[in-house]
């Protein structure tokens, strides 16, 4: 690591958005933990980065406070500091009716969700308010569905709707220590769980309808240059989505 480098700490780096993100942060120097569930998938990503790139796997549950706790810990003790939390891990409950989801299908999307973020938060604060120089930033994966959502979405749609509001505080609360907080909403951007996009998904009005994606590398780009703002500008909000889909009036 150089005296200059950047730090960041991206969660659900596996696959998706999380690794196109990581690997987008590495191809502009920062050193990147990377930190998932799956070991091999979190490995995997890390040899897909260019010659030279600092990447750390550290299999994570963020559901799980001692896991998130182990992750900081690790991120202090390698690099020193933290300049960048990118706050993408999620997951969605099965698309049946409302009325027919289980407490634990409800409890497993708020967990991760959002519990997941907060945490992830929790920590970088820690490490933001005490490292010198102090501060950082905090970004945050929300996403189109908490204004807007698809049919069968309610567990998904009310974390990412939370999330919104704890951009907010946090962007509210981290003034003080120069802790900068923005969130980037996604609309289908072209990763394996957005694969079904092309086939046809449930519209809101009962049909079932193919939908244009976007290259993901956009989104990871998009977030580059959040991340690349000094401390005294923030993207509060932003929204990247594939041109033509189903979200602007009525479709």
């Amino acid at each position: 690591m150089t005296t200059s480098q950047k730090i960041a700490v991206v969660t659900g780096a596996g696959s998706g958005i999380g690794k196109a993100v990581a690997l987008a942060l590495a191809g502009e120097g920062y050193a990147v933990v990377l930190a998932g569930r799956r070991r091999d998938a979190l490995e995997k990503a890390a040899a897909e980065a260019r010659a030279g790139s600092a990447m750390v796997a550290v299999p994570t549950d963020v559901t799980d406070p001692a896991s998130v706790r182990e992750l900081f810990d690790r991120t202090h003790a390698t690099f020193g500091r933290l300049d960048l939390l990118f706050n993408n891990a999620g997951v969605g409950a099965p698309g049946v009716p409302l009325d027919e989801l289980t407490v634990e299908q409800w409890r497993a999307v708020v967990d991760t969700n959002l519990t997941g973020p907060f945490l992830c938060t929790q920590h970088a604060f820690r490490l933001m308010k005490a490292q010198t120089p102090m501060g950082g930033r905090i970004i945050n994966n929300g996403s189109i569905s908490a204004s807007v959502p698809r049919p069968h979405s309610a567990p998904y749609t009310a974390t990412k709707h939370a999330i919104t509001g704890l951009t907010r505080s946090t962007s509210l609360d981290g003034r003080r220590y120069d802790i900068a907080c923005g969130q980037i909403d996604i609309g289908n951007a072209a990763t394996e769980l957005a694969a079904k996009m092309a086939k046809g998904v449930p519209q809101a009005n009962g049909a079932i309808a193919v939908e244009p994606l976007m290259d993901v590398n956009h989104v990871a780009q998009a977030v580059v240059y959040m991340a690349g703002l000094p401390l005294e500008a923030n993207v509060q909000f932003m929204t990247v989505m594939a041109t033509k889909m189903p979200f602007i009036g009525r479709g």
